[in-house]
């Protein structure tokens, strides 16, 4: 067979984090960056893989049998990847038996970010491979690693989405959100991958004080699409960072590391790792560097346009 190339986006969540798994409506956008995932027939009864990087620098790489992936066999060694993605592809062998049907394959991925960014380096392997397979892509997300599945998704569409879970359903539309002061929205890397399952579970001893706050956060999110100004922008941010770090019994990122800069630092996902939003008037690029973050990007160099 001829190969086949699928592509996923990866994602950032702007508002709802956490409550997202609680049925809160959650803005999430889509980004420039993402996943590809190359397949092409192989030997027989195996599965050879290869990751690479952004730089093309191959990050993982094993010959796995198609019996492992069968019946989940992982490795007895300490290798948590290679377990990982045989749990993945056992789940979606569930879900479609013919794929691994008497042949093996050659799969490449490749990133078009760097791995500890947290853009969604879990969400746009499981969304390609639900692709290959030709499955449903939250379903395989929920047999394997879990979580509201904002991220898959934001691996499907090419445009800014409400996000909710209905009944434990996941739901989405795509809103018009453009905003016209977006020159003045950057977004920080903090330098430290937090761990999304981690953070999940945490919350989740948490939850029972989120009494209320969901219609709280749906009127933000919506507020947010429909806000026309940045100081605007700037307070509904604001005031999410402060009620998310009253139900997290966390101090705000900006408290903690940020708390003399002129602008709002918003933390998105999983609180204390990976990207921060700034909203500011003067480019903060400056002031981040002083503090030895030196990956600022622009709203368009990031989010999908």
């Amino acid at each position: 067979m001829a190969s086949q190339t699928y592509y996923s986006n990866g994602k950032l969540l702007l508002t709802g984090e956490y409550i997202v798994l609680d049925g809160a409506e959650a803005l999430a956008v889509p980004t420039r960056f993402g996943q590809n995932l190359v397949v092409k027939e192989g030997k027989s009864d195996f599965l050879k893989w290869t990751s690479f990087d952004v730089d093309q620098n191959i990050w993982f790489t094993d010959t796995i049998a198609i019996e492992s992936i069968k019946n989940k066999k992982g490795s007895e060694q300490n290798s948590s990847v290679k377990n990982t993605l045989i749990e993945i592809l056992h789940h979606a062998h569930i879900q479609n038996p013919e794929v691994l049907a008497n042949r093996g394959y050659e799969v490449e991925t490749h990133l078009t970010f760097p791995r500890n960014w947290g853009l969604g380096t879990s969400s746009t392997l499981i969304n390609n491979i639900a692709q290959w397979f030709q499955i449903d892509a939250f379903k395989l997300l929920n047999s394997s690693f879990g979580g509201s599945g904002y991220d898959i998704a934001c691996a499907q569409t090419d445009q800014p989405i409400v996000y909710q879970l209905i009944e434990e359903q996941p739901t989405f539309s795509v809103v018009p959100f453009n905003p016209s002061f977006k020159a003045h929205i950057y977004f920080v890397y903090l330098n430290q991958k937090q761990s999304s399952r981690s953070a999940i579970a945490n919350y989740l001893t948490q939850r029972h004080k989120s009494v209320g706050i969901v219609s709280k956060i749906n009127k933000i999110t919506q507020q947010i699409i429909a806000c026309k100004t940045l100081s605007e922008f700037a307070k509904l941010m604001e005031y999410h960072e402060i009620l998310m770090s009253e139900i997290l019994e966390t101090t705000t990122i900006k408290e903690r590391f940020f708390s003399d800069f002129k602008g709002v630092v918003k933390s998105l996902g999983a609180w204390g790792g990976d990207f921060i939003m700034v909203i500011s008037p003067e480019n903060p690029e400056a002031y981040f560097h002083e503090k030895g973050y030196d990956k600022v990007l622009k709203y368009h160099e990031i989010i999908y346009p």
